[in-house]
């Protein structure tokens, strides 16, 4: 079976998303850079990786037709897509100075949270599955939050979603192992730094290399590294699995 491939990641145009995009090029893989908004960034990550092996697609993950849109347009130019790296993030930031108290929420903020991580994930995985389930051969990867686990900041929305992605993961597991797809998910901490972490406050980082076992923030090339793995030939056993990477802040 292959060990380099064809691999999509959704947001890849900054922050994790980015970093992990240019781990796959440099490893040989061949990337489709998905980004919504951040187009300039998303071709600049795509000259990073070199325009023989990477190409930047525009969509809505959120949006079905787009996604499957988005799909066809990658294969034509790289042929099936092995890897899918569901990594989106809908309209967050980590701000723990503007995160709605109980009292302010609303269902349309759970709402938007839960679409842009369920259904932008089972919109990738619907339009692959087809190639994925005729080649015998796939991966998926979603990206997690340990906020579940110790919810630092009670940033409600996003770490509900969050937690609703474990169940959606392991199902995916369990149903498509039969066509030798594994599904796993990875759960960073609060990386220092991305777009999305970059208004939080020194102090909050602060407690958090204060309290995990390394004395450390977790960095984005640490949790890349990881998905790059799940991503590979080397992890074939691994699967329903949700690796948490995050300076062993917390621990399974």
């Amino acid at each position: 079976m292959k060990k380099q491939g064809t691999v999509l990641v959704t947001g890849g145009s900054r922050g994790l998303g980015a970093v992990i995009a240019k781990q796959f090029g440099e490893k040989g893989y061949q990337v489709i850079v998905n980004y919504f908004k951040s187009e300039q960034k998303a071709f600049q990550v795509v000259e990073g990786i070199g325009k023989d092996h990477a190409v930047a697609i525009k969509a809505d993950v959120r949006d079905k037709q787009q996604v499957e849109m988005m799909v066809e347009k990658a294969v034509k130019q790289f042929g099936p897509i092995d890897i899918i790296v569901n990594n989106a993030l809908i309209n967050f930031e980590f701000n723990p100075l503007t995160q709605g108290k109980v009292e302010d929420l609303t269902w349309e903020n759970y709402n938007e949270q839960l679409e842009g991580t369920i259904q932008s994930s089972l919109n990738t995985i619907q339009a692959v599955l087809p190639e994925m389930k005729k080649n015998q051969y796939g991966r998926v990867i979603n990206i997690g939050t340990n906020l579940f686990q110790n919810p630092v900041v009670p940033y409600h929305q996003y770490t509900t979603a969050k937690a609703a992605l474990i169940g959606f993961t392991r199902n995916m597991a369990k149903e498509l192992g039969a066509y030798n797809i594994t599904v796993n998910m990875v759960s960073g901490g609060l990386l220092e730094k991305t777009d999305a972490s970059a208004v939080t406050t020194p102090e909050v980082f602060e407690m958090i290399a204060a309290s995990s076992a390394l004395n450390r923030v977790t960095e984005p090339a640490d949790l890349a590294e990881v998905v790059v793995f799940l991503g590979s030939e080397s992890s074939r056993g691994v699967t329903g699995q949700n690796i948490v990477v995050d300076s062993g802040l917390t621990m399974n």
